[in-house]
């Protein structure tokens, strides 16, 4: 099964990271007759496609669709039409890897990733990816590499993602300084993603630096709604709020952990007065 995610902010990267990878199929690269390695010569425009590519990427385009509603044996039965159309599409393989992870078939889902990226080993995005399903599954030191490889990719156009994701597997391993160096890393490019201020108000709650996690914590309610947040991040900030003294924030976030996840482990430890847990 999988592990539960430090922030529902970061799970909700990861899933925009892995949706990302299936857009790149217009720009791989062609190779050479023989080049059994894919070394890129040029890269692929819409003129140079056949019509095998584009019945690939329109099947590929309605298995997203698919994958998204949650209609995941229509979204793999056309991800298997796109891979008659192109056998070595890459992206299709991915997102076949996204299929199976939600179907929990986690041994076709490991196979179709590592597919993906011996076809496109210089794709960040599919590194992005794994590394998200191998953190998802407990493997943390080998998803922390994977996002590794996607950060030394100087393409790379979306970094936040892996430095968010790593720095959420990185408070995994409660190796909180690694999880700090990516999270502030993300934070120097972007201060509005959510999911950075929350690991960081998680990374300073552990360090008993409440101050500085209620800094982080009120960061993370100008940029996004209580109701929208998980239920981990609302118990993270209730007892950030009642280590700062401020009750009424206290208050406004059990009403939403109340309200919106009733069943969840957190909901059950605030019952039971755990805040130390």
């Amino acid at each position: 099964m999988k592990a539960r995610t430090a922030t529902r902010g970061v799970a909700l990267l990861v899933m925009a990271g892995a949706l990302a990878a299936c857009t790149t199929t217009t720009t791989s690269s062609i190779r050479a007759p023989g080049d059994l390695q894919g070394s890129n010569t040029e890269l692929k425009t819409a003129s140079d496609q056949t019509s095998n590519d584009k019945r690939a990427n329109i099947r590929l385009q309605l298995a997203i669709g698919y994958y998204q509603e949650g209609s995941y044996e229509i979204a793999l039965d056309e991800v298997k039409k796109a891979l008659v159309a192109d056998p070595e599409l890459a992206d299709a393989y991915g997102v076949r890897g996204l299929i199976y992870t939600a179907m929990n078939e986690m041994k076709l889902a490991e196979e179709s990733y590592q597919k993906a990226i011996r076809l496109a080993p210089r794709n960040p995005e599919l590194n992005n990816n794994y590394g998200s399903f191998l953190c998802e599954n407990e493997r943390y030191a080998l998803g922390v590499a994977q996002f590794e490889i996607a950060l030394k990719n100087p393409k790379y156009l979306s970094p936040v993602k892996a430095m968010v994701n790593a720095g959420g597997c990185s408070l995994k391993m409660k190796n909180l300084d690694a999880a700090e160096r990516y999270l502030l890393g993300a934070l120097r490019i972007d201060p509005n993603v959510p999911a950075i201020h929350a690991g960081l108000a998680r990374i300073y709650y552990e360090r008993r630096d409440y101050p500085r996690a209620g800094f982080y914590i009120n960061r993370l309610k100008e940029l996004t709604k209580l109701d929208t947040l998980a239920a981990d991040v609302l118990w993270l900030g209730i007892r950030v709020e009642r280590k700062t003294g401020d009750k009424a924030a206290e208050a406004s976030m059990v009403t939403q952990l109340r309200r919106r996840h009733p069943t969840s482990p957190e909901f059950a430890a605030l019952q039971r007065g755990a805040f130390d847990e």
